[in-house]
This record gives C-alpha cells, sequence and structure tokens, in this order.
C-alpha cells in the first residue's frame, strides 16, 4: 500500500513540466499538373482559371499549360503565364507532366501520349466512350479518376451540381432563342407580356437542373409544369422556388395532356449510373404543337426524349413532327467562360487538398469524397458499372487501398 510521502512524490511529479508531444506532420507533396488544349469536339472550357493557378503555384506546385488552351474561355497564354504557369508548345511535352487534367476525357491519340502510371482527372462522360478507351487507360497503368464523380463532405457531386445549373439556366434560354423567329420559330416572346397567354413549359426532372430551369421560365413570366418520379424532389422544388408550380409523377396520359399545349419541353432526368430512361415517346413528340421547342439536356446520358439525336454547336438543332429539337450535349461549353470558373472553384481546392495529404495515395486512402471518382487505380479497373458495361475485370477500390 502507497504511503503519504509516496503520493506527495506522484502528485508533484504530475506538476512537473512534461516532454510535449507534437503532432507529426503530413509530408507535403509537390504535384506537376499538365493542362493540354482540348481537341474534343466543340469543348471550350478550360479546367482551371488563372487565378486558381496562382494559387496552386504560390503553394509550391508546378502548372503546364498547352499554349492556346485557355482560347475558348477568353483567356490567353498571357493570362496563365502571369498567374505563373508555364506556356507549353508541345502537347507532347504536356503529356510528361505526373498529373493531366482536361475537362474532356482523351481521345485515343491522347491516350498514346500518356506516361504509364499517370494520374488523370476528366470527366468520364461513359456514354460517349468506347471499349477501347477503357482498356487502353488499363494498359498504360494510369490512375484515373474522374472529377464529376467526387463528391463533397456533404455527399454531394459538386461539379455535376455547378454545371446542371448553368444547364438549366442555358436550356430556358436556348428555349427562348429557337422560339423566336430569327431561327423560324413561331416568333413568341418567352413568357408573354399583358393581354397575351404566358409561354407553358413542361421540365421533366425536378433536380438540379429542373430547379433552375423553373426558376428561369418563372422569372420570364411562363407557366410551368413540373414532372418527376421521385415525390421528394417534387417537394423539394415546390420549397426552393418559393411558390406553388403545377407538378406531377410522370403518368403517360398526364404527360401527354400537358405536351399537347406546350411551348418548351426540357428534358432534365438524370440517372445516377447508365442509360437515362426515355419516357416521352416519339407519339407523344408527334402529337405536339408545331414550332414548339425541345431542350433534351439529358442526352449526355442517351436523352429521355424518343426522339432526340446528339447534335452539336454547329448544328444544335434539327426538326421531327414539326417540333424542333435542340440535342447539344455539352450545353455549359456555351459559355465556357463561366463554365470554366465553376470547374476551377472544385477542381483548385481538390488538388491543393491533395498536396496537403503528402500525394494522390494519401488522398484516395483518407477521403471518401475522392474514391467515389475512381474508375482505374495504377491500371485496375475500379468501377463496377464500367467493368459489367463492357465486359471487363475489376476490383473494389477499398481491397485495393487496404493492400496499400
Amino acid at each position: 500500500m502507497p504511503t503519504s510521502d509516496d503520493l506527495l512524490k506522484s502528485l508533484a511529479q504530475g506538476f512537473m513540466p512534461q516532454e510535449e508531444m507534437l503532432e507529426v506532420a503530413r509530408k507535403k507533396s509537390k504535384l506537376q499538373i499538365g493542362i493540354p488544349k482540348e481537341t474534343s469536339l466543340q469543348e471550350k472550357r478550360i479546367p482551371l482559371v488563372p487565378d486558381a493557378v496562382t494559387v496552386l503555384v504560390n503553394n509550391g506546385h508546378e502548372v503546364l499549360i498547352e499554349t492556346g488552351a485557355g482560347e475558348g474561355s477568353s483567356f490567353s497564354d498571357k493570362d496563365f503565364s502571369e498567374a505563373g504557369a508555364q506556356i507549353v508548345y508541345s502537347t507532347e511535352q504536356i503529356y510528361q507532366a505526373n498529373m493531366i487534367l482536361k475537362v474532356a476525357p482523351p481521345t485515343l491519340a491522347e491516350i498514346d501520349l500518356m506516361q504509364h502510371g499517370q494520374l488523370l482527372i476528366s470527366a468520364l462522360q461513359l456514354p460517349m466512350q468506347p471499349k477501347d478507351f477503357i482498356k487502353k487507360l488499363i494498359t498504360k497503368k494510369v490512375t484515373a479518376i474522374a472529377f464529376d464523380y467526387i463528391k463533397d463532405s456533404n455527399g454531394i457531386l459538386p461539379i455535376v451540381s455547378a454545371m446542371s445549373e448553368i444547364a438549366g439556366n442555358a436550356s430556358i434560354l436556348i428555349a427562348a432563342e429557337y422560339l423566336s423567329n430569327i431561327h423560324k420559330g413561331q416568333g413568341q416572346l418567352f413568357g408573354g407580356i399583358s393581354g397575351v397567354s404566358p409561354t407553358e413549359v413542361v421540365i421533366i426532372g425536378a433536380g438540379t437542373v429542373g430547379e433552375f430551369a423553373a426558376k428561369s421560365a418563372l422569372g420570364l413570366g411562363a407557366i410551368v409544369k413540373v414532372f418527376d418520379n421521385n415525390i421528394h424532389k417534387l417537394r423539394r422544388i415546390q420549397t426552393v422556388l418559393g411558390q406553388r408550380v403545377a407538378t406531377s409523377v410522370i403518368q403517360p396520359k398526364v404527360l401527354t395532356k400537358a405536351l399537347l399545349t406546350a411551348d418548351a419541353v426540357i428534358g432534365a432526368l438524370s440517372s445516377p449510373i447508365g442509360r437515362t430512361p426515355i419516357v416521352v415517346t416519339e407519339e407523344m413528340v408527334s402529337n405536339m404543337k408545331d414550332f414548339s421547342v425541345i431542350v433534351d439536356v439529358s442526352i449526355d446520358k442517351g436523352g429521355c426524349i424518343e426522339t432526340s439525336e446528339v447534335t452539336n454547336h454547329d448544328a444544335p438543332i434539327f426538326s421531327k413532327y414539326g417540333v424542333i429539337h435542340y440535342c447539344v450535349p455539352n450545353i455549359a461549353s456555351r459559355v465556357s467562360r463561366t463554365a470554366s470558373f465553376a470547374l476551377s472553384n472544385v477542381i483548385m481546392p481538390t488538388i491543393l487538398d491533395t498536396g496537403e495529404y503528402g500525394g494522390l495515395e494519401t488522398m484516395i486512402k483518407s477521403y471518401q469524397g475522392i474514391q467515389n471518382g475512381v474508375y482505374i487505380y495504377k491500371g485496375i479497373l475500379t468501377n463496377k458499372y464500367l467493368a459489367e458495361t463492357f465486359n471487363l475485370p475489376y476490383k473494389d477500390i477499398n481491397l485495393l487501398l487496404m493492400a496499400m
């Protein structure tokens, strides 16, 4: 049994200066980021704007940008060089960087330029990719991350949300453009004026695209009807719009009736995985008013309207059954400068965090949101849906990380 002297000695030692236990700081990693000029059809966005480049360079990272890469978004080589980027005049040299950062997925020719073990961050745009795309990346032993699948701390896909906001707003402006007679439309002012019946807009999908399309349409004075099979989304859109609009689950009879009088239809359905389901049949379209307008924002995942066919910014529309169809997949590229700022606002902090965590491997292991975007890890396919779609073997990313 301890004596009183022992207890006093123990207490005294407790108040003696002790050795401080400091947290071991993470070893930061210097990243080399290569940004090639986009070669995909009409892609004008750039993943980092000059202000973001300045932040990365000031944090010790190296940014290489191919000459002319920012021109589509009205950024000059001078803007980027003054921000601290190194302007590169050879595409091959850009692909020597440790990390390749793009907006559109690389073409097969661009994959040939990539180095073994390189890191690729870009959009995935799965419906537009041939099987060889995945196989070539696997052969190169790269780690590929789809930035449109990266989640934030709240489980939100921030880049998808930002591009959806842009697409929702733009879809209404596009519909207004093609309702006017400048493009051989019916000559209707979107919204309406006193004494004239307002434009009727049917929005299919109550997600972010649908929400921002509805806000824009209501702001111009249109009558808006929103369809979705998710009751929670329909309730939410009523709340965020701050006023009651007509909403309905997607029932063929109800939807057909709404389409008969619609001046503009916005296809805004989204699918978390795979192709967007078709909910507007060819027969429904054939019964719509002449010179009405369809803007199928869902076309980047196959489209939710049966008569939709992929178009581009040079030839954005076609007419079927007297209905004007606008089916451009990358609507955000239509306003490339705004879209580039939105992309950069998400990508730049992610790259900074990667450096702070001590490199990509540590970042992937520590951050669930990044894991969600990884579809190839060191040449191993980690996305189950891709594996099933292309009949390729895959391994769960968590099992690979446990072996690190």
